[in-house]
């Protein structure tokens, strides 16, 4: 038994989701519990914790998958990992229903529980959209777009000009925030680098299409980067559609409200995420946009009554942001307020053990910076901005360093040096999907 659980009547800490803020708790506790003071488990569907600002780059080509995601059982040494998932949470009587593959559904009984299940792609009743679109929140989606871009290049090769080539060679990305901005950005960079191994296809056969349906881009920076940001894109043949919303995508056509009309193949949801729909099978107390109600200790509340031994952090959670920087009082979802959440989250939770004062979360914003292809990038923290190659190095150094582990951390620089030294890497491989089909295709079989 590991050092964390193996005190047979030590309290039983409960952790509902692997991402930045499970992980972080976890690791943290382990740091900071005594031998026997607790007994940990993380429950998550996945092995891994994404890093997901790293995903436009794992699109790119720029960075590994692989490299991308942290392993639990790696990293968490002293923590119970349960490859599952919670569907219910009955905190009155602290029970959790745990579903894993192969199993039928079991309960937990826990003493205290963090719930940290993340977020997913908040989407709207378009047309199409849920049959067509791909979302960007799992390393599983990085890779599909970048395999979807890359083959739709191969087919286009051999292609006439035409209605068909047109929607092959068409990108489409829904959302101007960071995540829309930097992946529209990194998948125009990646298909400008790959026109010179394709030379029947020409820059202008190439049309990458952002749709956005307020007036600007990229709230988190001043107005004058956001356009600094849009005409960078317009140059490198990237158009940007303010005040325009989606209005079908059926079968891969796009109608905009503007009127305009065109065909893609691949078309990228990053519209906007919604907390975890599974906290609604828990007796916890939600706000109006269905996240946990929190108090800047970390602790769920109902209105002002702390719900005894419940936790919560990152996206999942409505925490108030004592700094005033938040929107609507209250922390925005992204790694840097999950990751940070989750370091006093542990904290708190041992000084309760050992009946101590917890404390409240208080970060201040340390400014946004975003990659948008190689060599570009934007850094801005108040009324200073910073543009090009100079903010491109700043965004690859900052989360080079925010990557959780260092393991994972010299992987993502090696390949970057790599790349640098031998060209970025154009393998696609999208037989993963069927990985079954060469073998199937050709392998005997019993005569009738």
């Amino acid at each position: 038994m590991s050092a964390i659980n193996s005190g047979a009547n030590a309290p039983k800490i409960l952790i509902v989701g692997g991402g930045y803020a499970g992980f972080y708790t976890a690791f943290k506790l382990e740091k900071h519990l005594k031998q026997g003071e607790a007994e940990v488990t993380l429950v998550d569907p996945l092995p891994y914790l994404t890093y997901q600002p790293f995903l436009p780059e794992v699109v790119a080509g720029s960075i590994e998958a692989r490299h991308v995601v942290t392993s639990h059982r790696r990293h968490l040494r002293k923590t119970s990992i349960v490859s599952g998932k919670v569907t219910n949470v009955d905190h009155k009587t602290k029970t959790a229903t745990i579903e894993v593959a192969g199993l039928a559904p079991y309960k937990m009984q826990y003493d205290q529980i963090v719930v940290t299940a993340g977020a997913v792609s908040r989407t709207f009743p378009i047309p199409g959209v849920a049959d067509h679109a791909i979302g960007l929140k799992t390393i599983e989606e990085a890779v599909e777009i970048r395999n979807r871009i890359m083959t739709n290049l191969d087919k286009a090769a051999n292609l006439p000009a035409g209605a068909a080539r047109d929607r092959l060679l068409t990108f489409v990305v829904v959302g101007g925030g960071f995540a829309g901005i930097e992946t529209f950005a990194e998948m125009r960079s990646l298909v400008s680098y790959l026109l010179r191994y394709y030379p029947t296809i020409s820059f202008a056969d190439t049309h990458f299409h952002l749709i956005e349906a307020m007036g600007r881009i990229m709230p988190e920076v001043a107005q004058d980067t956001s356009e600094w940001v849009i005409a960078n894109l317009d140059k490198r043949g990237a158009k940007i559609h303010l005040n325009t919303q989606l209005q079908s995508a059926e079968n891969g056509k796009i109608e905009l409200s503007t009127g305009e009309s065109f065909e893609s193949d691949v078309i990228v949801w990053t519209a906007g995420v919604m907390a975890h729909p599974f906290v609604r099978n828990t007796d916890l107390p939600l706000d109006e946009r269905g996240r946990i109600t929190a108090k800047a200790t970390l602790q769920v509340v109902e209105g002002e009554k702390v719900i005894v031994d419940a936790w919560t952090a990152g996206d999942v959670s409505a925490v108030p942001d004592l700094s005033g920087g938040g929107v609507g009082g209250f922390c925005v979802p992204n790694a840097q307020h999950a990751v940070r959440q989750a370091k006093l989250l542990a904290k708190n939770i041992v000084a309760t053990l050992r009946n101590q004062t917890i404390e409240e979360y208080l970060h201040k914003n340390l400014g946004a910076v975003a990659g948008l292809g190689i060599g570009v990038g934007v850094y801005q923290y108040k009324k200073l901005a910073i543009k090009g190659v100079i903010a491109w190095f700043m965004h690859r150094g900052y989360h080079g360093l925010a990557m959780p582990m260092w393991e994972r951390k010299i992987r993502v620089v090696s390949g970057w040096v790599w790349n640098f030294l031998l060209r970025r890497d154009i393998v696609a491989i999208s037989a993963t999907k069927e990985p079954r089909l060469a073998f199937a295709t050709f392998a005997s079989r019993p005569k009738a």
